[in-house]
């Protein structure tokens, strides 16, 4: 079968999966290639982010405690993803006793069940830009007002998401994906899969991927497709 022909035999239902998390550092530095890769299956494939919950501590826990570990693991991401992470993001990290950072993945989550409901083939580009008012901007997931910019670059009437940010449905639709994670037994994030069926799940990624590889095994799946 050619290229061609692949992908017109290929039907639009099938899903790339995209298993991230707003406070996953290493989905930062793999949003650039979740962002092609959405874009060059556009046309056959759609893209849909679900949110982990990776950071849901019992009780609020301060950026202190992962403030070390986080020091360190920064480089790594920069150096073998190409990303940045912003001078106000890294005064948390550095200054931790200064800091009144206590993340928490929930509140993220939810405002991406909100942003899916208005824009559901955006939501690539709606994890990448919380991810960039976390990790470049500075701004703590946590606070309503993390959001208020991304409403007006979306046109979000601010009233309506606040009133749902609050609501019990939308916090229920956060929790909902959490448990997908633990049925898909995603452990780690980023995670990719590509859903060919109503049950069958093909991951593609698991941890940081570069564009080449996570390419070249979603078309290996697509070519078992018919």
């Amino acid at each position: 079968m050619t290229e061609n022909n692949l992908n017109t035999n290929i039907s639009i239902l099938n899903t790339i999966i995209y298993c991230y998390d707003a406070y996953c550092g290493w989905c930062y530095g793999f949003s650039p290639v979740i962002k092609k890769i959405a874009e060059e299956y556009k046309d056959i494939m759609q893209t849909e982010v679900l949110s982990g919950g990776m950071v849901l501590p019992e009780k609020p826990t301060h950026i202190g405690v992962s403030a070390n570990y986080i020091l360190s693991a920064y480089k790594n991401v920069e150096e073998r993803t190409g990303v940045k992470f912003g001078e106000d993001y890294l005064w948390h990290i550095k200054n931790p006793e200064e800091s009144d950072w206590y993340p928490h993945s929930e509140k993220p989550a939810i405002a991406m069940c909100i942003f899916k409901e208005f824009y559901p083939d955006r939501a690539v580009e709606f994890a990448g830009d919380l991810q960039n008012a976390l990790y470049v901007e500075g701004r703590d997931l946590t606070d309503n007002e993390a959001y208020r910019q991304l409403l007006e670059k979306y046109s979000i009437q601010p009233e309506m998401f606040y009133e749902k940010l609050k609501s019990e449905e939308y916090k229920e639709m956060a929790y909902y994906e959490f448990s997908l994670m633990k049925q898909l037994q995603v452990t780690g994030y980023p995670c990719v899969f590509v859903q060919t069926g109503d049950s069958k799940f093909n991951m593609v990624a698991r941890g940081y991927t570069n564009y080449e590889i996570l390419k070249e095994r979603i078309d290996a799946v697509l070519k078992t497709v018919k």
